[in-house]
């Protein structure tokens, strides 16, 4: 008996995922199963329609609807969480969509912009909970970086795409971004320049490490020696405005508290 109704249950699955390939089972009526049908995808649909939000404005209503059939007959999810399914999105777009069906050269791009978005918004952090020196000495003190500050490098500009704006080749220069979760859990994005991406890769290298991690002072001469600066002393006082910058962003919550 359990097993009949396991098969039965497998059965209704795979018709609900794939009507076209997939027969029905064959003692539930037509009618019931179109309810069903309609009800799982027009969910999956409008809740990745939901997550991704610039993406879904970049196809029609048949486009979107047909990029959505293919998602949900192709990938299987491991999940049964909601907030995980934009995640398995991005996982079926990394691993099994290919080139080849239209989509914009920076699809994938695009897509990991917007989902790390709503992953910092989901993340269960709290920032005043961390042990750090909110008041401490940036140069002196070791910088505590905030682990809701996520940068992210992409060749294509995916922060100003929009229906109007889709170009088709990468510019030469790459974008880079710090996506961010604030203490009032405003989730913004600022743009970097070489130098700002350069000294938020080494506190992020630091916050791994339990000792040796960089003081203020030790990341800019580090940088002054990377950049082969002129004036090391002006790095320092330009490294001195970065970082309290980033500490009213909340990007850099103060200093590690001395053990």
């Amino acid at each position: 008996m359990a097993d009949s109704f396991r098969v039965l249950q497998e059965r209704f699955a795979a018709h609900i995922r794939d009507p076209d390939k997939q027969p029905a089972p064959s003692d539930v009526e037509d009618r019931r199963m179109a309810i069903y049908r309609d009800l799982f995808f027009r969910n999956i649909s409008n809740f990745i329609a939901r997550s991704f939000p610039v993406l879904r404005k970049l196809y029609n209503d048949e486009q979107w609807q047909q990029f959505m059939r293919e998602f949900y007959t192709e990938h299987e999810c491991h999940t049964p969480l909601f907030p995980e399914i934009p995640r398995e999105f991005l996982q079926y777009l990394q691993e099994q969509r290919g080139s080849g069906r239209g989509d914009p050269p920076f699809l994938l791009e695009l897509a990991h912009y917007e989902w790390v978005e709503l992953a910092l918004d989901l993340e269960d952090t709290e920032l005043a909970a961390l042990d750090a020196d909110a008041d401490g000495d940036l140069i002196t003190g070791v910088p505590y970086l905030s682990p809701l500050a996520w940068p992210v490098s992409y060749r294509f500009p995916v922060h100003e795409l929009r229906p109007d704006y889709q170009p088709q080749k990468p510019p030469q220069q790459a974008t880079h971004l710090l996506v961010y979760r604030d203490r009032e859990d405003r989730v913004k994005f600022m743009q970097l320049n070489p130098v700002t991406a350069r000294v938020l890769a080494l506190l992020g290298e630091d916050a791994m490490k339990e000792n040796g991690a960089r003081t203020g002072h030790a990341l800019m001469q580090e940088i002054a020696r990377e950049l082969q600066h002129p004036d090391p002393a002006q790095l320092q006082a330009a490294g001195r405005t970065l970082l309290d910058d980033l500490r009213q962003r909340d990007v850099i919550l103060g200093t590690r508290k001395q053990p």
